[in-house]
């Protein structure tokens, strides 16, 4: 896969993990709760995992969740979102 296809792949995957723990990733960012910076190193954080299929499935099977798997890269920033 070409790196800008990389990078929307994990751009896709991170704004449905945002979005399966019940934020708008753009809504996010206009309310200042995560950065445009910080989005971006997520994406980028999220492009290092080794097994995003996994990911991708665990996202498939879930309309929501309270929290990331154990395994995501982002599971720290992202829980900062969670009330």
């Amino acid at each position: 896969m070409a790196d800008r296809e990389i990078l929307k792949h994990h751009a896709q995957l991170f704004d449905n993990m945002v979005s399966t723990l019940g934020h708008d990733l753009q809504e996010v960012a206009i309310q200042g709760q995560l950065s445009i910076d910080q989005i971006t190193d997520a994406v980028l954080s999220c492009t290092e995992c080794s097994n995003p299929d996994h990911c991708a499935g665990w996202l498939d099977t879930r309309d929501h969740a309270l929290q990331t798997p154990e395994y995501c890269r982002n599971r720290d920033l992202l829980s900062r979102l969670q009330p």
